[in-house]
């Protein structure tokens, strides 16, 4: 029997958000067709189904949390290469 790969495989993520932050993330994700939904309480759920999923929620909950000078940096290291 073939073990599944990466990509094959499906993994649901929960992610405890501040309430501020919640409908932001949920939105966006949304428009990014990343399957999500409010779970109890703070949780946000999230289900990534390949590796460019998992990306982009990084992305996501990254430009809500870094600083504006991590950003910032970020960006400068990009338009380098």
């Amino acid at each position: 029997m073939l073990e599944p790969s990466i990509s094959q495989a499906q993994l649901q993520q929960n992610l405890d958000v501040m309430l501020a932050d919640r409908w932001e993330i949920y939105r966006r994700l949304q428009e990014l067709d990343i399957p999500c939904w409010y779970g109890e309480e703070k949780v946000l759920t999230v289900t990534i189904n390949h590796v460019a999923a998992a990306i982009q929620v990084w992305s996501v909950m990254r430009s809500l949390n870094a600083s504006r000078r991590d950003l910032i940096l970020g960006l400068e290291r990009c338009w380098k290469m």
